[in-house]
């Protein structure tokens, strides 16, 4: 899932990044302190900083995994879906709609988005919580990714919303943990996303999307909603909700799998 997602990402002009002052490339420790001004004067602290930036180096595992991504996706919709959506996962969701029924409707009341589609989208990117959900030091990477000079406009964005995550105290440096491409959590935000959509839905002051499910959920839904997923109406391909869930995968393969799967997890 990961790999199809990091293909099209890089396929595709996501989101405008604001420019940033830090040169791209030469040395890195260089780069690292133009990067700590840079998030000093977006308004982290220097102790943030300091502790996210010690001893940082660059990790030559993610710009090789960069390096091999071609952008491209050959499989038809009837190949991939056999692959992402089999009867164990199914099962599995529809228990986790049935343990996860009040919460789902709480959120589906307040969003507008309902639990099939929410729990589909869990399921696919992490098994629910259970599967890969990344590894690697978030910061690292993305310094890593920032300092290359390809997209570092769109790193040092993500590197300085990564910071904030930290200074907001939702989720501690150590577990500052995600993905090739800095995806964090249970259905892989990249940190801007973690910023903009963020739901802190158990009350506990925290948007904590690596281990709070019901954080987890809500901020999912809540991605769509401001998307303009609107409630009670069709999903699939052609609709202004298939078009509204963009925002999450601007693949059309990937969100028609979405749509499949929800009718499955429904008994469609």
């Amino acid at each position: 899932m990961r790999i199809f997602r990091w293909a099209i990402f890089l396929g595709a002009v996501i989101f405008s990044t604001p420019t940033y002052a830090a040169r791209c490339g030469g040395d890195f420790n260089t780069f690292v302190s133009a990067m700590a001004a840079e998030a000093q004067a977006a308004g982290v602290s220097q102790a943030v900083i300091s502790q996210a930036f010690a001893g940082i180096t660059q990790d030559p595992a993610v710009l090789a995994f960069d390096r091999r991504q071609r952008g491209t996706f050959n499989k038809t919709f009837e190949q991939y879906v056999s692959t992402r959506v089999g009867p164990g996962r199914i099962n599995i969701g529809r228990q986790m709609l049935l343990r996860h029924a009040s919460l789902l409707a709480r959120i589906e009341q307040k969003f507008g988005v309902p639990p099939q589609i929410i729990v589909a989208i869990w399921g696919l990117e992490s098994d629910y919580g259970k599967g890969d959900i990344g590894k690697m030091p978030v910061v690292r990477t993305l310094m890593t990714m920032a300092h290359d000079c390809r997209r570092t406009e769109l790193f040092q964005g993500e590197l300085l919303a990564a910071l904030k995550i930290v200074q907001r105290g939702d989720l501690p440096l150590r577990d500052l943990i995600g993905a090739f491409a800095g995806e964090i959590g249970q259905t892989q935000f990249l940190p801007s996303s973690y910023i903009k959509y963020g739901v802190d839905f158990d009350g506990n002051g925290h948007v904590d999307l690596r281990h709070s499910v019901p954080d987890v959920l809500a901020s999912t839904a809540n991605l769509l909603h401001v998307s303009g997923f609107k409630p009670g109406a069709p999903y699939g391909e052609g609709t202004a909700n298939f078009e509204a869930m963009r925002e999450w995968n601007r693949a059309t393969i990937y969100r028609k799998t979405i749509g499949y799967f929800a009718d499955r997890l429904t008994g469609r």
